[in-house]
């Protein structure tokens, strides 16, 4: 009796975590996500001097406080769930692990529970909460877009690496170390930042043949930053057109349908036209 009494109890809790359609359900949801902000709010405050220095302690307690709170949420999680090994070593089990355990590496290691804010992690739960499943679809076309275009892109990669070896080298020997390039591996340095056109202005070629070649490589940087972007784009306007046609809309729901056989949409019921 006493048996059944604990399954009920336990049935109940695996409710109120693990689903949110329910009103308990997605009133825990939601306050866990209030929780996780106000927490990853904390340990961004704590790393501010002048606030660490007036309300240092308060933030600790408070940072405690939501530490036990997720350590407890994390117990319940194991306890009710049928598997939870299975949970434990899934990506959530192991983002709400790594979101309480800096806390406690504290103690040993100083400076370790600022790495709290993984805990922003956690917040992709928004999308399960809010029945924001049509997020997920887009972000899987991404997912599948970026996948198809990874050779070309590691290529690409590659040929880069290779150009900034060659101008690195080119600006050594043209500027020497009497203008800042000391060695290869900082002119190789200063061959990405200009590539990339971000430009820190730490050193800067001071010679007419050293600045015509970094003008040549800040053009150069505007090329290529395109060329990957058109390599993803072209890859997301293949998985879009391939999902246009192969999978259904419902015109009650909005659904989609992946599979072009289903002759009834899954959520509402209703007959594909």
């Amino acid at each position: 009796m006493k048996s059944s009494k604990l399954d009920q109890i336990r049935k109940k809790l695996y409710i109120v975590i693990f689903e949110a359609d329910t009103f308990w359900g997605k009133f825990f949801d939601v306050a866990l996500l209030f929780a996780i902000c106000i927490s990853v709010l904390v340990v961004m405050l704590e790393s501010v001097e002048s606030v660490e220095m007036q309300y240092g302690n308060e933030l600790y307690i408070i940072e405690w406080v939501f530490t036990i709170l997720f350590s407890f949420e994390y117990l319940a999680r194991l306890y009710v769930i049928d598997k939870p090994r299975k949970y434990a070593f899934s990506f959530f089990g192991m983002v709400d692990l790594l979101s309480i355990l800096p806390t406690f590496i504290g103690l040993f290691v100083s400076g370790a529970h600022m790495l709290l804010v993984i805990r922003s992690i956690r917040l992709l739960r928004v999308f399960r909460v809010f029945k924001l499943v049509r997020f997920l679809g887009e972000a899987s076309q991404l997912s599948a877009a970026l996948r198809s275009s990874r050779e070309k892109i590691t290529v690409f990669l590659v040929s880069v690496a290779v150009l900034v070896v060659i101008l690195g080298s080119l600006m050594f020997l043209i500027e020497g170390k009497e203008n800042g390039f000391s060695s290869i591996p900082r002119s190789i340095y200063w061959a990405i930042v200009t590539l990339t056109t971000v430009g820190y202005g730490d050193i800067a070629p001071q010679t007419v043949l050293g600045q015509a070649l970094a003008s040549f490589i800040m053009i150069l940087g505007y090329g290529i930053i395109a060329v990957p972007t058109g390599i993803v784009t072209s890859e997301i306007t293949k998985v879009h057109h391939l999902k246009q046609n192969t999978s259904k809309i419902c015109s009650e729901c909005n659904y989609t349908e992946s599979d072009h056989k289903a002759e009834y949409c899954k959520m509402c019921g209703s007959k594909f036209s």
